[in-house]
């Protein structure tokens, strides 16, 4: 399968940016049982929130949030937000509500339902039709980083691939990225040896909208063919980042970030 690349003159403040939201977070279990996992709390808000915020910092303010399991916390906490946030009387006898000021960031949020079974792939093909034919900005969420994001956005627009992944590292269980030499471009992936200091897509991707056609269906995991396809073409790219990145995979994670926060040493508070 070979792309033909095409570049938009799009601002890129004006990108969307997708966030993967959908998972059961098993590994989470003592929070998920009741909500998904990008809704679990750092600092009383969730790390969707914190996410969110990240990409607000830089001027990305249209969010396309892909949903599956307990979608319906993601969207009664979005249905209340700006009420939350506001200075409010409620006329009871009248049956009226007046907001007098409301401090919400200038968010755009589509929610979108993407089944609680649709792998990663499937996931992101079943937004297209709110993404539309423009580049995007693509992350997990469960994961912050204080990357740079409109250096990233630079990046892949200089590298001109159909795919950027912010690559990071850090210990532990994650597949690792093969690189060509010394350049940016990604060869392949493998399994992470013990005390390997490897590479890892930390998410925080910026794709072009060919990078759809390498997408299935609903089975399809984005990481595993997609990606290995874009690899193997020369069409996958990685900006490497030597700064923060935590994902929130398990209890000791969580407590790690909410840990941070309280000190107010969270490395990924960039607003």
């Amino acid at each position: 399968m070979n792309k033909t690349l095409s570049y938009r003159s799009q601002n890129s403040k004006n990108m969307k940016v997708v966030i993967l939201a959908g998972g059961f977070g098993t590994r989470l279990s003592e929070e998920t049982s009741i909500k998904p996992k990008p809704m679990a709390e750092i600092g009383g808000k969730p790390i969707l929130w914190h996410i969110m915020k990240i990409f607000s910092s830089y001027g990305f303010n249209d969010f396309v949030i892909l949903c599956g399991y307990k979608s319906h916390v993601i969207k009664e906490y979005f249905a209340n937000y700006a009420l939350h946030k506001a200075d409010v009387t409620f006329d009871i006898g009248s049956h009226s509500m007046e907001i007098h000021k409301n401090g919400a960031e200038d968010w755009k949020v589509t929610l979108v339902e993407t089944g609680e079974d649709t792998l990663t792939g499937g996931r992101i093909k079943r937004a297209q039709k709110y993404i539309g034919d423009e580049p995007f900005i693509l992350t997990y969420g469960d994961g912050v980083s204080n990357v740079n994001i409109k250096n990233l956005v630079k990046f892949h627009k200089e590298n001109k691939s159909l795919a950027t992944v912010t690559a990071v590292q850090p210990g532990g269980r994650f597949g690792v990225l093969n690189f060509k030499g010394n350049k940016n471009k990604v060869s392949g992936f493998r399994e992470k040896d013990s005390n390997d200091g490897g590479w890892i897509n930390g998410g925080f991707m910026v794709l072009e909208p060919q990078v759809f056609d390498y997408i299935e269906g609903d089975s399809t995991i984005f990481e595993q063919e997609p990606m290995v396809n874009l690899a193997k073409q020369g069409h996958l790219s990685a900006y490497k980042h030597t700064g923060y990145w935590q994902c929130m995979d398990t209890l000791r994670d969580k407590m790690v970030l909410e840990n941070l926060w309280e000190k107010n040493e969270a490395p990924w508070k960039v607003w």
